[in-house]
């Protein structure tokens, strides 16, 4: 009988370590043909978004009364960084997680024909409401306080590092002492890495693990734009035991978002994309392992981990005795956890 080996855990070492736009609406958005985007993205928006009649003023007083703000997030179809800011933004989970804390969001289509019931009490359609408010670009985030007044705007997309801190303004309820841009310059962050970050131990492409017998696989999902895998490769990777350890597996790198093709440890032909969708990889950095039992039909997926941690409470094992764990009679199937 299998058994299942519990998530593994980067505590000793983290623990111390660690647009496209629019074009501008029409003065009568409906009676205006629209153009097409470049590099146009399909979107799902996730399902934890507010699931809102559009009036507003009861959407506030219902974040205010769980001690929450409301974001309303203007989206278009086929909109490339709407697309990024779920699939860059809210796939880092700190950030995923503070949104949930502290924001409530509601979802507004800049073209669409829905009622929305305004916080002062008027009457649109969700384009006139757009246009009266002069949106101009997808995304466009409002940010309202507890009487419906907007806090803070953010027209187009931001990175990550830079989101992250205008949702700590906004929740902080830092309008009351400082302006967005003096906070902005106190808590600037360090700029994210605009690519994938190497490491010598990552084998180069064509990836194909079904041909790894023998040995432990590591695969690393990733993205750019990424504080928290910029923060795993500059400390985390950085120990010399970690990498001992990492140097014993059969280690790849993958842009969790891209089509690069790999063929699987079960010899399963996919792009990273799908094989990330396949393990329910939700956050980035992600770290998948496969044991190494000398048989590409039998190799098995026995954890998953991603960063940043959900608690600091629990001391599981180690990285480096996690990996000494690898065996042929490892769990059978992934077990998606955050590292702790």
């Amino acid at each position: 009988m299998n058994r299942i080996v519990r998530p593994l855990s980067l505590l000793p070492l983290l623990a111390s370590a660690l647009a496209w736009s629019a074009p501008p609406p029409a003065e009568h958005p409906s009676d205006q043909p629209r153009g097409q985007f470049l590099g146009a993205q399909s979107t799902h928006y996730p399902d934890w978004f507010l699931s809102s009649f559009l009036e507003l003023a009861e959407d506030v007083d219902q974040a205010a009364a769980a001690d929450k703000r409301i974001i309303v997030l203007f989206v278009q179809d086929g909109c490339p960084y709407c697309h990024a800011l779920v699939n860059l933004n809210l796939s880092q989970k700190d950030i995923h997680d503070y949104l949930r804390a502290h924001f409530d969001i509601v979802l507004i289509n800049l073209w669409g024909d829905r009622e929305v019931l305004a916080a002062d009490g008027q009457t649109y359609t969700e384009k006139t409401f757009a246009a009266a408010l002069n949106v101009q670009f997808t995304p466009t985030l409002l940010f309202m306080d507890e009487n419906g007044g907007i806090v803070l705007r953010l027209n187009g997309y931001l990175p990550p590092a830079r989101f992250q801190t205008a949702l700590r303004y906004v929740a902080e309820r830092r309008e009351h002492t400082q302006t967005y841009t003096d906070y902005l310059a106190e808590h600037a962050p360090p700029a994210a890495a605009g690519a994938l970050n190497g490491q010598p131990f990552f084998r180069p492409a064509p990836h194909d693990l079904s041909r790894r017998r023998g040995q432990p696989i590591a695969v690393f999902f990733e993205q750019r734009q990424c504080p928290n895998c910029d923060h795993l490769h500059q400390h985390v990777l950085q120990d010399p035991a970690t990498r001992e350890e990492v140097a014993r597996t059969a280690s790849i790198q993958l842009d969790m978002w891209s089509n690069t093709p790999v063929i699987t440890p079960n010899g399963d032909a996919l792009t990273a994309r799908a094989w990330a969708q396949r393990l329910n990889v939700q956050y980035a950095p992600t770290i998948v392992l496969f044991n190494g039992d000398g048989d590409g039909s039998r190799t098995r997926c026995f954890v998953a981990m991603s960063w940043p941690p959900t608690s600091a409470t629990s001391s599981p094992p180690s990285w480096q005795r996690g990996l000494r764990h690898i065996s042929p009679t490892a769990g059978s199937s992934c077990w998606t956890s955050a590292i702790r």
